[in-house]
């Protein structure tokens, strides 16, 4: 199995490149978001590899870091999801964004991905719910999707401040880590104009 490529970038396509080890070109799929990262062909780079194979062919996914590599073999062991979807959801969101997404029941963010409809997404909620906060990629939103989840979905203050920020543009998947630590911090003394106001700061930079 292939772990790792690392050699010169000979081509980038909109989901795929193909990458020169040695004089063999490798072709690897991968998500938007790893193929943004990659230098200018024919630079020298190197992505992490998750190889699939098949009855009729073996093929390479490529991820710029281990946390997205990581969703995509959680992503691709639930029904219903292929490389191509996991593929797409990594596309369209982060390992942070799907941690928040999937931790505060965000089906209108997973329905974004293509091919991602309403039932797969449930599907993903259901499954994945008790496994987000034990993800990769979630940094200091990991903590605060537990504190958040642990207190329930019925905070108020919480919940009228995600009304807001939605109302004002924002997602609920970018908005929710920013309100859950800004009300864990406050404590007792959380007010909904003060964690509002805290937000949007945090959430313009």
């Amino acid at each position: 199995m292939i772990a790792s490529l690392a050699g010169l970038l000979a081509q980038v396509d909109a989901d795929r490149c193909v990458i020169d080890v040695n004089g063999v070109g490798y072709l690897v799929f991968a998500s938007t978001r790893t193929l943004s990262a990659l230098p200018q062909p024919p630079e020298r780079a190197r992505v992490l590899v998750e190889t699939v194979v098949r009855e009729d062919a073996i093929l390479l996914y490529g991820f710029a870091d281990a946390a997205e590599r990581d969703w995509f073999r959680v992503l691709t062991a639930i029904q219903g999801v292929g490389a191509k979807v996991a593929l797409g959801l990594l596309s369209t969101m982060s390992p942070s964004e799907l941690i928040a997404a999937i931790s505060s029941a965000d089906k209108a963010s997973l329905t974004r991905a293509p091919g991602v409809g309403g039932k797969l997404a449930e599907r993903l909620l259901t499954e994945l719910r008790d496994k987000a906060s034990k993800m990769p990629g979630g940094g200091s939103g990991t903590a605060t999707a537990s504190i958040v989840a642990q207190r329930g979905a019925e905070n108020t203050i919480e919940s009228d401040a995600l009304l807001a920020l939605a109302g004002l543009g924002f997602r609920r998947a970018e908005a929710w880590p920013v309100v859950g630590k800004l009300i864990a911090e406050a404590g007792d003394n959380a007010a909904l104009d003060a964690i509002i106001r805290d937000a949007l700061k945090e959430l313009a930079r």
